[in-house]
């Protein structure tokens, strides 16, 4: 599929590079390698990679295994930066000669402000992040600038509209949270049609999630006799008219080449297809503990500065994803506001509640959770 966005970007699928094959603690380059191959050669050509990635062990295997084999004009390299490796304005440009080092390019194609939220924008304001890359833009050192995102679509629209020279917006975006209250994906996705960004789909299997579903999920896809139970996944982000870019993190060769045989000539979910995916929604959504409806009646009168809502979303996908990020979620709706634990009991939640939820039994068991 012709990418619409940016010409320079075979197909709309990319090889995320986080995931890489491992032996042991190092990158099993063999495997890493071969799997480079395949991607090319069936016409893909974009990697996106960050220092934070497998302990700077993916920028390396990067070099080593794509890098030093291809020209660069046969592949895009997506890097990031990350707010662990800058305190001040003055170490962002030594530590982006470094990335280029590690990667063995003289520059980058595309270069992401990594995992922008409410609070480390603030930093990256700060030191001046978004001027730097804009200048390294400037010499040819970058061709394009981006954000990669994980908070509220308020705090993306802040973002877009303070630098609306941003091209391009990373995001977590698939069916299970296209409309988490928590994730936010679709409103995300609308913001980033507001300002007319392409965007960059990350986590389109949730983590593995989406591979790994519950037997009941799992039986909803395997009826369709069509693809794997992975091609859904990515097939539904893809088709989504805005995005420019699907990644993938694949661990082995067989992960590619089921990736591959599908976006190569990447087909929307036909109608059949689409009430599948639902089901399987469905069966998420049966695994929740708070029938909560987000009215946010219960906010405004709160004393404490409470988020219900956003809390009891953390909740229910601590409920239906275990080992997902609602511990990081749960950091993101308590910051400078207050925390389940916080709550007073005074009851004005509950009298306002229109669906009558005992919310401070609910509050006890956030806390007990993330606590």
């Amino acid at each position: 599929m012709q990418n619409t966005f940016f010409p320079e970007v075979k197909e709309r699928f990319g090889f995320g590079c986080m995931r890489l094959p491992m032996k042991g603690e190092e990158v099993d380059k063999a495997q890493f390698t071969a799997m480079a191959d395949a991607f090319l050669a069936q016409g893909f050509n974009y990697f996106d990679t960050a220092h934070g990635y497998l302990d700077g062990k993916s920028e390396l295997a990067i070099r080593e295994c794509v890098v030093k084999r291809h020209p660069r004009e046969q592949f895009i390299l997506t890097d990031k930066l990350t707010e662990n490796y800058f305190s001040k304005e003055e170490d962002i440009r030594p530590f982006f000669e470094k990335q280029l080092a590690w990667c063995g390019v003289e520059y980058f194609d595309f270069y992401l402000m990594h995992a922008q939220n409410a609070n480390n924008f603030e930093k990256y304001k700060r030191c001046k992040a978004y001027e730097t890359a804009f200048e390294l833009k400037k010499e040819g050192k970058i061709r394009h600038v981006g954000i990669s995102f994980h908070d509220t679509a308020a705090v993306l629209d802040k973002i877009l509209t303070a630098y609306p020279a941003i091209e391009v917006v990373q995001i977590q975006f698939n069916y299970a949270d296209y409309d988490d209250h928590a994730i936010q994906s679709r409103t995300c996705y609308d913001v980033c049609v507001k300002h007319q960004k392409p965007v960059i789909v990350m986590e389109p299997v949730k983590g593995g999630i989406l591979v790994n579903l519950p037997e009941r999920a799992k039986d909803i896809l395997e009826d369709l006799h069509g693809g794997s139970v992975a091609s859904y996944a990515l097939r539904f982000a893809a088709h989504f008219p805005q995005v420019a870019m699907v990644l993938s993190g694949m661990s082995d060769m067989a992960q590619m080449q089921d990736n591959l045989s599908f976006m190569k000539d990447v087909k929307p979910l036909s109608e059949a297809e689409m009430a599948a995916v639902e089901g399987v929604r469905a069966v998420f959504r049966s695994l929740e503990a708070i029938p909560c409806t987000a009215c946010r009646y219960c906010v405004a009168g709160c004393p404490k500065h409470i988020s219900i809502p956003d809390l009891f979303a953390d909740l229910n996908s601590h409920k239906r994803y275990p080992n997902w990020d609602g511990g990081w979620r749960y950091e993101v709706h308590t910051r400078g506001r207050g925390k389940a634990s916080d709550c007073i009991g005074c009851g004005k939640c509950e009298h306002i509640c229109p669906q009558h939820l005992p919310v401070r039994k609910y509050l006890k068991q956030v806390a007990e959770v993330f606590e």
